[in-house]
């Protein structure tokens, strides 16, 4: 009997196999033929006009006189077109509660771009330890890290910021001291470990996921050849990862410069992001909305720009994720 089953798994499995490759060809090909057809690509065209028309009616306004914004709708643009570029100029020298939106558009520079480089530095080796290293608990600790997730960040403001400002005591004894940046002008560190503390579970669980599925062999080839961890993580890993590293980064990129929440609690008040100091702006520009236009339009720049610039090594890392296993 065992004779029997040793001759005949492997030409089952192979033929399984072929029947799944089969099926999983017929099933792309089924779902090629209704996504690019007339009527499938008629309704994604009316969807993309229906979802655009708000935002090209704000981008308009943007560049509108103010009187004629006040007078008639955006769309009289087209009979009658008049634009200027003095909402921008308006828009990035008025200012919110300390700063002009010009003067929070380098803060947001010097908040985003920091914080995605840290935030990719440290995901990417706690991932590489817990796919690629032997220590004890290491199943445990990967499971906290994923289950701080559903964590909400609201939860965890106050008790960092607390720490932040007056440090960790366990009765008398003090564990870690205040460091009170918050108060020091033009400081940014307090921003960028929030950040990048409320960045890790979600990176470290996308990063590990990619970084786990390399093949066994190169890591084993690797050590054969008497290369260490670092070796490995540097000359291996971070070039094989690069779609799921570029892919995290505009992820992240994004999400910090859209933030409002984080800044407005951690960042002193001479280190305020664009997305604080207009919503401050809003209030005082009261019904000038085509500086508020303006406004979140020179917000808007620069993801966009990323977005855009970066694309390719989106879908290169979503193509990657999708074809492993």
């Amino acid at each position: 009997m065992t004779a029997v089953d040793s001759k005949t798994t492997p030409q089952n499995t192979k033929a399984e196999a072929r029947r799944i490759a089969r099926e999983t060809r017929r099933n792309e090909a089924l779902a090629h033929k209704r996504l690019t057809s007339p009527l499938a690509t008629i309704f994604a065209v009316a969807i993309a006009f229906l979802w655009t028309i708000p935002t090209l009616g704000l981008l308009i306004t943007s560049f509108r006189p103010g009187a004629d914004s006040a007078t008639s709708g955006w769309w009289t643009v087209f009979t009658n077109p008049d634009f200027t570029l003095g909402n921008y100029q308006d828009a990035l020298t008025s200012g919110g509660t300390a700063l002009t939106l010009g003067e929070s558009f380098l803060n947001s520079l010097a908040i985003t771009i920091p914080v995605t480089i840290f935030a990719l530095a440290v995901a990417s080796l706690a991932a590489y330890a817990f796919a690629w290293m032997d220590f004890k608990g290491r199943g445990f600790l990967f499971v906290a890290v994923f289950a701080l997730q559903i964590v909400p960040i609201q939860m965890a403001l106050v008790p960092l910021l607390s720490l932040f400002s007056r440090g960790l005591e366990i009765g008398d004894v003090q564990i870690f001291p205040g460091l009170e940046m918050r108060e020091v002008d033009h400081s940014f560190a307090t921003v960028w470990i929030a950040h990048v503390i409320f960045a890790m579970p979600l990176a470290i669980f996308l990063l590990h996921n990619f970084i786990s599925e390399i093949p066994s062999d190169v890591i084993e080839a690797a050590r054969v050849d008497g290369a260490g961890h670092g070796q490995i993580f540097f000359r291996i890993i971070l070039p094989l990862a690069t779609p799921a590293l570029a892919s995290f980064a505009i992820l992240e990129f994004i999400w910090v410069w859209n933030d409002l929440l984080v800044a407005t609690i951690f960042a002193p008040t001479t280190s305020l992001p664009m997305t604080q100091t207009l919503n401050s702006l809003s209030g005082t520009w009261g019904n000038q909305w085509f500086l508020v236009s303006a406004g979140a339009f020179l917000v808007l720049f620069v993801p966009i720009i990323v977005f855009l610039a970066l694309q390719r090594f989106f879908v290169r890392g979503l193509m990657a994720g999708a074809t492993k296993g």
